[in-house]
């Protein structure tokens, strides 16, 4: 198995965890199954930020995983595993901050976090697969 398959199904694991998280969030509204006595959701203000989090999994995340396909394909190094796994570990504090708080700031510092470490896989990408001259 090649070492990035790792760091792209942990991804895999997380947005699969945030569908799970949201249809539980979801549950009261849709189903009734864990309303308030008084027919309130009690996830009601979390769950747009877990909604929210979930479609930012298909956004910058594609990217990521295209690097890691054409590194697989080109040969890689500990880098491109390292930072497939600052992405992976950015992503999870990304979301937990993003789901549990609205401090859009530090938000944003790791969504930075995460933005370098794909434009250092994509570097390697451009890196590894020039033709000499």
């Amino acid at each position: 198995m090649h070492p990035l398959i790792l760091p792209m199904a942990a991804h895999v694991a997380l947005t699969a965890f945030l569908y799970v998280l949201l249809t539980a969030a979801r549950a009261p509204s849709v189903w009734g199954v864990g309303r308030r006595p008084d027919g309130s959701n009690p996830w009601a203000k979390v769950e747009p930020r877990i909604s929210a989090n979930l479609s930012n999994q298909f956004e910058w995340p594609v990217f990521f995983y295209a690097a890691c396909l054409i590194l697989m394909q080109h040969g890689t190094g500990r880098l491109a595993l390292a930072l497939a796994w600052v992405f992976v570990g950015g992503r999870l504090l990304h979301s937990s901050i993003q789901i549990l708080t609205t401090n859009v700031r530090l938000r944003g510092l790791v969504f930075t976090v995460n933005f370098i470490a794909v434009v250092g896989l994509w570097a390697m990408v451009l890196v590894m697969t020039q033709k000499p001259a």
